[in-house]
């Protein structure tokens, strides 16, 4: 696996190790930074290693069981044999294999990750509440708004009366105007956008259901909702300096898509052809039948 890491990709034996670090000690953590901060060649044995970083060969040893690997040897094999990938992706901005192969192993991470996060009785609950409200308002700022939008095409494509909210004081007008049964959902990426944990709160103090999506460790008290849903994230998502910082919001969308279509199929599916039939061009696409849109 390829990430990116002061413009240059990154490899797969760096990851292990940058994920590591949390649980690392002081003196782990020295080492780690060694191996991050290194893109040449060297010589890596145990002994001259531990000699260079003033350290023990046994605590080498510790250091890389908690990387994942099973002992420094195959630690450090892996490591010189990503090494040179690493410098060729530095050297080699032409190479376009390198950043697809980067990018597709941040898909599979993003999505790998929503999978373990993906907590069934909470998604349950809310596609419960959006079977029984009247209206369904999804706020977003930035690209978090760019998914509410997708929210909206998605889910009013099927008969679901939903509104994308993307502008601040929209949001605390809506939210002094919502009322049961209606359902309130908030994408914040970081958990920190007020305007949006602030229309969540006064919806909330007002009977609605209330969601938040985001990849911020916010609990549901401290965001004023009913429910918080945990999404994957990567090292500085939030920049889109790898990929498309929506994408963790999409792939649940996608999830919550798909449940929520398959309860009451039938009618859904007549409303999607119904709609599908509005919007098609006049060169007379069939109903139901696959447009650009």
């Amino acid at each position: 696996m390829l990430d990116w890491l002061d413009g240059c990709l990154v490899t797969e034996t760096k990851q292990h190790i940058k994920k590591a670090i949390p649980e690392l000690t002081h003196v782990e953590k020295s080492i780690a930074q060694f191996f991050i901060d290194n893109k040449s060649k060297g010589n890596f044995s145990s002994k001259e290693v531990a000699s260079l970083l003033y350290t023990s060969e046994a605590t080498l040893s510790r250091f890389a069981k908690k990387c994942g690997y099973k002992g420094y040897r195959e630690l450090i094999f892996s490591y010189e044999r990503d090494l040179e990938n690493e410098r060729e992706g530095c050297q080699d901005e032409q190479d376009i294999g390198l950043f697809a192969h980067a990018v597709s192993a941040s898909y599979q991470q993003l999505l790998q990750e929503s999978l373990q996060l993906l907590d069934k009785e909470q998604l349950r609950r809310l596609i419960a509440a959006l079977n029984q409200a009247d209206q369904v308002k999804v706020l977003g700022l930035g690209h978090s708004g760019f998914a509410a939008h997708e929210f909206q095409l998605r889910f009013m494509r099927i008969g679901l009366n939903v509104e994308a909210v993307t502008d601040p004081q929209i949001m605390r007008m809506t939210a002094a105007l919502l009322s049961q049964p209606g359902c309130m959902i908030g994408f914040s990426l970081s958990g920190t956008s007020q305007a949006v944990l602030e229309a969540l709160h006064c919806a909330r103090s007002r009977g609605v259901y209330t969601v938040l999506f985001t990849t911020g460790s916010v609990q549901a008290e401290a965001a004023a909702c009913d429910e918080v849903i945990n999404l994957a994230s990567l090292e500085d998502l939030d920049t889109g300096s790898k990929v498309s910082p929506q994408l963790p919001l999409l792939i649940f969308l996608d999830i919550i898509y798909a449940y929520y279509f398959a309860n009451d199929y039938y009618l859904k599916n007549e409303k999607l052809r119904a709609t599908l039939s509005a919007i098609s061009d006049d060169r007379g696409t069939p109903a139901g039948a696959p447009t650009n849109h």
